[in-house]
């Protein structure tokens, strides 16, 4: 009896290290698929390794990261294995609708932020809305003239703002607002916060397109042309006719400005699939009649138009766009009336009539790659 256990057990061993071995095949199969086609579409299949069977599952895409297993099985014994897929990228949050810095935030009527705000500086207008919640740091800075339907945080709240939540301002403010919550003040002064992105990372991103080429002079695509484009830097302008499409193939930085004519297009290249990618513009950019700025059209993926320009006018939205995120690292972004945005961070963001912020809760979790080429890695390689 005793020598047919240790056979049992020795054979068990041998089918167990078997079942292991085809679970760690199946994942050795599965990353060479990925690494080959990184936003393939979700798959179940078996691999048969010797006399075991494994079978493999690559999932879709979920917080920019794959959790892919092996089950290898041989006579009755399996092994199962468990690799966490990440993407190798750039992440950015983007926590608000609207973060500005000291410029302040300036809401015409009907303007409204479907989202949260945080300023470091003013918030003022003329009968603008805030969904949520609004914060405004610094020593002197206020609230006056919009309606906060959530909770305001504040050194002054001045008449006729309405705070339909709380309020809480600074001891030696001042409040004058109408306020349908409760009251308070607080000693502590509110810290500002820096805008997210920093000039380290900006450089780096202008550096990555620089790495594709130098285009010297105006770069044009032509009424209803078509163009690929990055990564690249260009010491000009960037001009599209009406009707022209630029898809981006990698990071590009424009040292002018970018000029859109009537129903021009700029868009991602399929392959970075839920990845963003980047525009910066040294100059300014105006999004011009029924132009298109978006990402791949998958979840997750946004055109990050990100200008240094130091105007109030760095970045002119004019047009719906729903697939782009706009930033002004030192300068201001105007919405014209009756336009909607994704998200805006800004020195100073002016919102004209009827202009309207939806934030996404998604881009509290953005990734921005320096490209097609952008990588993954194995964050996680366990048995389970």
């Amino acid at each position: 009896t005793l020598i047919f256990y240790r056979q049992k057990s020795a054979t068990n061993i041998i089918k167990s290290t078997q079942s292991y071995y085809a679970a760690e095949s199946g994942i050795e199969d599965s990353l060479i698929r990925l690494k080959n086609s990184p936003q393939m579409a979700p798959i179940s299949y078996s691999l048969t390794v010797g006399s075991a069977v494994t079978n493999v599952v690559i999932p879709a895409i979920i917080a920019s990261s794959r959790v892919l297993t092996s089950d290898g099985s041989l006579l009755g014994i399996n092994r199962k294995i468990q690799v966490v897929y990440s993407i190798d990228a750039q992440g950015i949050s983007f926590f608000y609708g609207a973060q500005v810095g000291e410029g302040g935030l300036i809401m015409n009527n009907g303007s409204r932020v479907a989202g949260n705000v945080f300023s470091n500086g003013n918030i003022s207008g003329g009968a603008g809305t805030i969904d949520n919640n609004a914060t405004v740091a610094g020593t002197g800075h206020s609230i006056k003239d919009i309606t906060v339907k959530g909770n305001a945080l504040v050194h002054s709240c001045l008449s006729p703002a309405i705070i339909e939540g709380n309020l809480t301002y600074i001891t030696g403010g001042t409040n004058t607002c109408s306020v349908q919550g409760l009251t308070s003040t607080q000693s502590e002064q509110i810290p500002s916060q820096a805008l997210p992105i920093t000039q380290s990372q900006i450089d780096q991103w202008k550096t990555e397109a620089e790495s594709g080429g130098v285009i010297n002079g105006n770069f044009t695509v032509g009424n209803n042309e078509s163009a690929s484009l990055g990564p690249a830097k260009i010491s000009g302008n960037l001009v599209l006719g009406n009707n022209s499409i630029i898809t981006m193939a990698g990071n590009v930085y424009v040292t002018g400005n970018i000029i859109l004519g009537n129903s021009s297009t700029i868009n991602l290249h399929s392959s970075y699939g839920s990845l963003g990618g980047v525009i910066i513009i040294d100059g300014t950019v105006d999004t011009g009649n029924s132009s298109i700025l978006t990402g791949t059209g998958q979840a997750g993926s946004y055109l990050l138009v990100l200008s240094t320009n130091t105007s109030d006018f760095a970045i002119l939205v004019s047009n719906n766009a729903s697939g782009a995120v706009f930033y002004a690292s030192a300068g201001g972004i105007q919405l014209n009336n009756n336009i909607s945005a994704r998200e805006i961070t800004g020195y100073k963001v002016i919102m004209n009539n009827n202009a309207v912020i939806n934030y996404e809760s998604g881009l509290a979790n953005l990734f921005f790659s320096s490209g097609p080429s952008g990588g993954w890695k194995i964050t996680s390689w366990e048995e389970k």
